[in-house]
């Protein structure tokens, strides 16, 4: 049994596999463009890193503590075509990917600490103890991610800001935000997380891509000339 997240991971790792999916514009003139099947790769990895090194399981909870910014999105789409239910408010979950672990607390199973620089091969610094260290480890994963269990359509995948439950099979369909075909689409990250990932769902529904732009990035003329920004 499939899901639509699992669809979307075929759909944007087959066909134009290889044109710009998901580019980022962060502080300090940082630029990462990923196209499907790089963006595919990092979710893949990531999704293998939880099933085979933390014995994730569909019905899991993972709290995303971090900020608007490319690598939450590969973290939303990873838990989600495991079958995890990503929150982005407090509480406990059995997961906690962070920016900052020295302030996790002791309501996680696992202490995931997430690196934002996009070059960076480890965590800068010392991790508090059992914490994992996702830019060091998630190379280590395969490329390609078979899941051991078959995630649940009917099972619960996120909860908005406004309560509203979502399923999986409601990701594509309720949750994500509909834009036109083939739209090339600006997402401001001041906008929040939830936002983003359900416009950027949205977007790849539709053939579509993404630029993701944090909020001290200056929207230019000259920038949504050259992403071809276009649609909404």
């Amino acid at each position: 049994m499939t899901t639509p997240v699992l669809d979307l991971m075929a759909s944007l790792r087959s066909g134009n596999s290889t044109a710009p999916r998901l580019t980022w514009y962060g502080p300090d003139a940082e630029r990462v463009e990923l196209s499907g099947r790089v963006l595919d790769n990092w979710v893949a990895k990531t999704s293998n890193l939880l099933q085979d090194e933390l014995d994730a399981v569909p019905g899991m909870r993972l709290r995303l503590d971090l900020p608007t910014h490319w690598k939450a999105v590969v973290w939303a789409l990873s838990a989600w075509q495991l079958g995890l239910e990503t929150i982005l408010d407090g509480g406990s979950a059995d997961f906690l990917v962070t920016a900052d672990p020295a302030s996790a607390g002791e309501q996680n199973d696992a202490v995931i600490a997430v690196a934002l620089p996009a070059l960076a091969m480890r965590w800068p610094g010392d991790l508090p103890g059992g914490c994992l260290d996702y830019a060091a480890e998630v190379r280590l994963h395969g490329d390609v991610f078979m899941p051991h269990t078959e995630p649940a359509p009917s099972a619960r995948a996120f909860s908005g800001a406004d309560g509203k439950e979502y399923l999986q099979k409601d990701l594509l369909s309720t949750f994500a935000i509909a834009h036109e075909e083939g739209v090339r689409l600006h997402i401001p990250a001041a906008d929040g997380l939830e936002s983003a990932l359900a416009n950027a769902l949205g977007a790849w529904h539709q053939g579509g891509s993404v630029v993701l732009t944090h909020a001290d990035v200056e929207l230019t003329d000259k920038l949504l000339a050259a992403e071809r920004i276009h649609g909404n």
